[in-house]
């Protein structure tokens, strides 16, 4: 069971550096021959670079001149445990991406044609960042370890440059395994996931965000995780209230997601009959659309996405 379990984590880990380490940019439809911009962290030993990509209306990419770009940090060179792993910064300015060998954040800026420019690459405050929150000019990395696992708060300024916080380190055990920080989308929550050991206990982090940009933990946080292995997350975009996880290491056919109704003071609380089944394995991450009607789970070891309706209380139907 234990090696099913890791043959699981590495599936996981590989598809996030593919897809849950990529973000987009969109702009309106032109005459041009591109209508966004697509980057990856490529997660690269000695010398970590973002690759970046031209999205054509019919759903290509290719590379933009100049890609990968230098993020004057290092990565692992191998698959990460993340979700979250480049983020962009609330005006689109910048592209922020962790370094997890040299345990750097950097900091490009995107340049008019897409290409990016390193403005900044600053310590983590910990070892081995794997996500990164953004709202406004409030940052958080979430930091893996081993001795070095916390969530730590920076500013972003004006020209791109991040300002550590001072105070804002909430330090995490060494097995804690966290997988993914975000805020809701108002920002006055933020939430992250404690992967855990293959066997648990698990746990979800929840915080009321202070004016000082500093956290304040919910009562009862950390609270126990559902199923065994919370990861991938989402708050939904019609609704700050609910946060949405997936559960990826309860074993075979046995995914599933979580709702959370999260009250004033963060306290999670689950809705319904939460967790909601997917009968799959490994639901590594989640995406909701624009819309807050659906959610999308990605499946690791079933190779497939599940697909559920949300109704307006939080709770799910699974539709395939």
């Amino acid at each position: 069971m234990q090696r099913i379990l890791r043959r699981l984590a590495l599936s996981g880990t590989l598809f996030a550096l593919l897809a849950g380490s990529a973000v987009a940019s969109v702009s309106a439809a032109s005459p041009h021959e591109f209508v966004g911009h697509v980057y990856v962290n490529n997660n690269s030993a000695i010398h970590n670079g973002v690759a970046g990509f031209d999205r054509h209306r019919d759903g290509t990419l290719t590379p933009i001149a100049g890609s990968p770009f230098v993020t004057g940090g290092a990565g692992t060179g191998a698959p990460l445990g993340s979700a979250g792993a480049i983020q962009f910064s609330a005006n689109g300015r910048y592209v922020l991406a962790v370094d997890a060998a040299s345990n750097d954040i950097s900091v490009l800026r995107v340049r008019e044609d897409g290409s990016l420019r390193l403005v900044d690459t600053v310590s983590s405050n910990g070892m081995t960042p794997v996500s990164i929150a953004v709202h406004r000019h409030l940052v958080y990395v979430a930091n893996a370890g081993p001795g070095g696992s916390n969530y730590t708060g920076f500013r972003l300024h004006r020209g791109g440059q991040l300002e550590p916080i001072r105070h804002s380190t909430v330090w995490l055990p060494d097995d804690a395994m966290p997988g993914q920080i975000l805020f809701s989308g108002d920002g006055r929550t933020l939430a992250a996931t404690r992967v855990g050991p293959a066997a648990g206990p698990s746990y979800i982090d929840s915080f009321r965000v202070g004016r000082d940009g500093r956290l304040i933990a919910a009562p009862g946080s950390p609270f126990p995780a559902q199923r065994i292995g919370p990861f991938g997350s989402e708050f939904r975009p019609t609704n700050p209230n609910q946060l949405f996880v997936s559960n990826a290491h309860d074993g075979a056919l046995a995914g599933s997601v979580s709702a959370y109704h999260v009250a004033v003071d963060a306290t999670l609380t689950p809705i319904g009959a939460s967790p909601f089944a997917d009968n799959q394995t490994a639901p590594c991450w989640v995406e909701i659309s624009h819309d807050g009607r659906y959610l999308f789970a990605i499946n690791t070891a079933s190779s497939s996405i599940s697909r559920y309706r949300i109704a307006p209380n939080g709770g799910m139907t699974l539709i395939c």
